[in-house]
């Protein structure tokens, strides 16, 4: 039972994780990123269909992205997606692709990136933490029910609390590349 648990609660935290790394990849570094732009969607013949399933997303340089479509008569919908996704990028539409220049970001705009990274990634502490309370939750109904005694109780918390210091410490790594990668000019 407190193997299945353990592997249960080493999930959760896996999950979040993962989570975790795909909500930062959202957020722009000054760097041109396909998984910025992941959540811009397009009318495609009334469906709304994300851009990288209706065209070839590249990034030529780090600095700028290419889109060009699989249908040239989608042009107008990715470019309309893009301007109404507010990703602070203007489409500059040469009839056949569409290009994207990521603009530098100023040093306030960095300092604001780092924030929400900050946000993100307590988020993710927080949700770490609570598949440690479900865990032990659940060993302590299991003492209770006298399932299990009371040093597989302990034996139990203590290596949830080892599995949890170290997925906190993947978290805090992987926040601080993503906010040194943001302030890196």
């Amino acid at each position: 039972m407190l193997a299945d648990l353990k592997k249960r609660t080493q999930d959760k935290m896996e999950k979040t994780l993962q989570a975790l790394q795909a909500e930062l990849k959202k957020i722009r570094t000054g760097r041109a990123q396909v998984s910025m732009l992941d959540n811009i969607r397009v009318n495609y013949y009334g469906q709304l269909s994300p851009l990288n399933q209706v065209a070839a997303i590249s990034c030529p340089d780090a600095k700028s992205f290419l889109i060009a479509p699989w249908e040239p008569s989608i042009l107008k919908e990715i470019e309309q997606a893009i301007v109404k996704s507010d990703i602070g990028m203007a489409p500059i539409n040469d009839g056949k692709v569409i290009r994207l220049k990521v603009p530098d970001l100023s040093e306030e705009r960095r300092k604001d990136l780092v924030k929400q990274t900050k946000k993100i990634v307590e988020d993710a502490r927080v949700a770490i933490r609570m598949a440690r309370r479900d865990s032990n939750e659940e060993v302590k109904k299991a003492l209770k029910d006298k399932a299990i005694s009371e040093d597989e109780s302990k034996k139990s918390e203590t290596e949830t609390q080892k599995l949890t210091d170290d997925y906190i410490k993947k978290v805090d790594q992987i926040a601080d590349e993503k906010e040194k990668s943001i302030m890196t000019i």
